[in-house]
């Protein structure tokens, strides 16, 4: 990547955060991570070995973030590892006067408020939404919207307190459950200030890619396999060029292109979910940054493009090239399968399990829970248990794959 090893700070790494460490380690950069390092951001052990320099700080507070980073300039890339943390890299960065987002994105990319309302300004059709910050203003914003609804908290991630109402009791009784919960998300609450929005019939997909020089590319159309509604749990990803006919991929591209131009998005990966609605595309949301649930690891695998790589590239202000993003792919299509508990709160076995991750398809498997441990119920990625990704030869194969997985483990 050149001749001089580039120092690179990589703010809280979680989820494909982490492959951030893997790659920028790998290409021979120096690395620093700044992290909190306690709960849901504790650093693995791998990760610790990875890193040259561990930053311990509160990342969910600007100024104490502010203050840890000046004690390892000089740095060449300021990264988020997560989406939470892509206002504060954006900001350091910013103040370094290195490639970055602005500011004004970060927010609105962070903030589905500000993305709403920045989008519809800019003339990208958006699902109709009201914002709230009380139980009250949500009944108000509902009559407004129109049941069935959408009740989403703006700045949650993982699907945390996102449910569907057909009423003003189920509004109400999704408002004061997300109120009640004071369970940390990374550090952070779910708050009280959410949309209330349109409910959007359709097929859900995020179109993951990356835009250079101003070129955007479209590296996947991924396809989402959802638990039971009320709630909009993610328990499968396909990654396949079959997902969609070619008119609804063009459809799709040029609306992402819509998005991305009226949130500023000029560089970078971005991961962009859709409805695929009776009009057309429609969004749910967009980050600009690496795709979660291990859609980086699943888009490498059937197309050999490492979207970390190109993060690390464009956030040097390199082509993706200088850092071997673009490799072979190894398999037609890929997928995960997310397992949950079949409404248990606990479990003693997983009957299946030994001959589920002997299956030559299956490449890796993990669990989230031990026996015995208290399983939160699967109204979010916190009710998942475990994962199976796995490999097909074409995308009916890869549904029929992500069908048997499920159907092969008994929860005991």
């Amino acid at each position: 990547m050149g001749k001089r090893s580039p120092r690179i700070l990589i703010v809280e790494p979680v989820s494909s955060g982490t492959r951030l460490v893997e790659d920028c380690r790998a290409l021979g950069a120096q690395v620093v991570v700044a992290s909190a390092d306690s709960g849901d951001r504790l650093l693995s052990d791998r990760l610790r070995d990875l890193a040259d320099q561990v930053l311990t700080v509160e990342t969910n507070d600007g100024e104490a973030l502010a203050r840890a980073i000046g004690r390892v300039l000089p740095l060449d890339a300021v990264l988020p590892g997560v989406e939470l943390s892509v206002p504060s890299a954006a900001h350091v960065g910013h103040l370094l006067g290195l490639t970055s987002l602005s500011p004004d994105t970060a927010a609105w990319v962070r903030n589905k408020a500000l993305m709403r309302s920045r989008a519809a300004s800019m003339g990208v059709r958006v699902p109709r939404f009201v914002e709230a910050r009380s139980v009250d203003e949500a009944e108000k914003a509902a009559s407004e919207v129109g049941f069935p609804c959408v009740l989403k908290p703006v700045d949650s991630s993982g699907s945390v307190h996102v449910s569907r109402a057909d009423d003003l009791s189920e509004l109400r009784s999704a408002y004061l459950r997300m109120e009640d919960d004071r369970r940390l998300d990374l550090g952070r609450t779910a708050g009280s200030h959410v949309l209330v929005e349109e409910y959007v019939q359709g097929p859900e997909y995020s179109a993951d890619g990356y835009v250079q020089d101003g070129r955007v590319s479209v590296c996947s159309l991924t396809r989402k396999l959802l638990g039971p509604e009320p709630y909009f749990v993610e328990l499968g990803h396909i990654v396949s060029p079959e997902n969609a006919s070619p008119e609804i991929i063009d459809q799709v591209e040029q609306y992402v292109r819509h998005v991305l131009a009226a949130l500023q998005i000029s560089f970078g990966p971005f991961h962009c979910e859709l409805r695929i609605s009776a009009d057309g595309p429609i969004l749910i949301e967009i980050g600009a940054r690496l795709p979660g649930d291990r859609i980086t690891d699943l888009i490498e695998l059937a197309t050999g493009v490492s979207l970390s790589r190109v993060m690390v590239a464009a956030y040097l202000g390199l082509p993706p090239e200088s850092a071997e993003a673009f490799g072979t792919a190894q398999a037609k299509c890929a997928g995960i399968r997310f397992f949950d508990a079949s409404e248990k709160r606990s479990f003693t076995k997983l009957e299946g399990w030994t001959d589920l991750t002997a299956r030559p398809d299956v490449i890796e498997t993990g669990l989230n829970f031990h026996p015995g441990d208290d399983i939160p119920s699967l109204e979010d990625f916190r009710g998942r248990i475990g994962y199976a990704i796995f490999t097909a030869d074409s995308v009916q194969q890869a549904e029929q794959t992500w069908l048997d997985l499920g159907d092969a483990i008994r929860v005991i």
